[in-house]
């Protein structure tokens, strides 16, 4: 059965001005994205893709030049400052740095109390009890409350955030590259973490990182952004699995390697292509400068986000999009998932995640 849609996002344009003569900086360009009731959908791409752009957008964070987004059905873009704010109980955020956001001059009990005194909370009891149940689900002990920020590790700090953001029973979480400050060993219980109170709370997340083996692991679909563009998209193990666009591949190429060998000519391909890009120019496709299946179209002509061709399908039914002119040639045998991958088979793998202690080894 389908589950009703949470969150859409419409042809979502966000521009910055460089200048009086400089045209302004288009860092969204038409992207167009759904998130479901307790759906994890994941959004990948390099830095400066636009990725938490996207999400400041959402969370109301930052400027929007055009398109739509609805949040339970509503037009949260033209919202009055009053439902922003009645909305921000209901969309919460998870930011990159655990270091950073919290507060140092303040407890963790006054930090996690803060939410319900901004949205008019006033039973004391209440916040007391609450605080203490939600450290107890992210895997922290009660005393936890009385203590500052400094003396808790980085993966503790994480837990601590992301407890903040369930304070107030939100339905969608957006986690702006939760993991990828913190150790290998930590992400996966992190991200154990996020799973299991998914499950409890019924929670939707969409999941902002750079790493799509990580991505993989939580996010039942994947959004691949590319200079404000969606490059490609579809059920995650499948385009993990089986990546169309030459950018998406060239995401999963770039995962290190352990033999050498192997790193070394992926490294010699990646600058051979890059050398080749710079010449070629364009205006068409977004990725026209580092494609290795470049043609004459790719720089006449922007390539529409189209449902893949016939035989490339979804092996789960899931519908899978990419904006290549050259979708239908570049069909090639499925890649080789990169070994490095395996480190973090302890975390969670979409809905055949396997149940695992989320306990900090810190």
């Amino acid at each position: 059965m389908t589950q009703p849609t949470l969150l859409h996002i419409s042809d979502l344009v966000v521009q910055f001005r460089q200048g009086r003569r400089t045209p302004p900086f288009r860092a969204l360009d038409g992207v167009s994205l759904t998130i479901a009731e307790g759906e994890t959908v994941g959004l990948v791409g390099e830095s400066g893709s636009g990725k938490s752009t996207l999400g400041r957008a959402v969370l109301g964070l930052g400027p929007v030049h055009s398109g739509d987004i609805q949040f339970e059905g509503r037009d949260i873009l033209r919202a009055s400052t009053r439902d922003r704010r009645a909305l921000s109980a209901r969309l919460q955020v998870v930011f990159q740095d655990p270091y950073s956001s919290l507060n140092p001059a303040r407890t963790i009990g006054q930090t996690l109390a803060e939410p319900f005194l901004a949205h008019g909370g006033t039973d004391r009891k209440a916040v007391s009890r609450r605080i203490t149940s939600m450290l107890e689900r992210v895997g922290l002990p009660a005393d936890t409350a009385h203590r500052f920020p400094g003396q808790f590790s980085g993966g503790q700090r994480q837990r601590i955030a992301i407890a903040r953001a369930l304070m107030l029973h939100p339905r969608l979480v957006i986690c702006d590259e939760p993991v990828s400050a913190l150790d290998l060993s930590i992400q996966a219980q992190v991200m154990n973490l996020l799973a299991d109170l998914q499950q409890e709370l019924s929670l939707s997340y969409l999941f902002i990182a750079h790493d799509l083996p990580v991505v993989r692991h939580l996010s039942h679909r994947i959004v691949v952004l590319y200079r404000g563009q969606v490059m490609e998209s579809g059920p995650a193990e499948t385009v993990y699995s089986d990546p169309v666009h030459p950018y998406t591949r060239m995401l999963l190429e770039a995962v290190p390697e352990p033999d050498p060998r192997v790193q070394r000519v992926r490294r010699s391909a990646r600058e051979a292509n890059r050398v080749l890009g710079a010449a070629s120019g364009g205006t068409g496709c977004a990725f026209v400068h580092r494609c290795p299946h470049a043609i004459d179209l790719c720089h006449r002509e922007r390539p529409d986000l189209q449902p893949l061709p016939s035989g490339r399908e979804s092996t789960d039914g899931g519908d899978r999009t990419v904006a290549c002119h050259r979708s239908a040639e570049l069909h090639g045998p499925p890649m080789p998932r990169p070994t490095t991958g395996q480190q973090l088979e302890s975390a969670p793998s979409g809905p055949e995640r396997k149940e695992a202690s989320c306990a900090d080894s810190e």
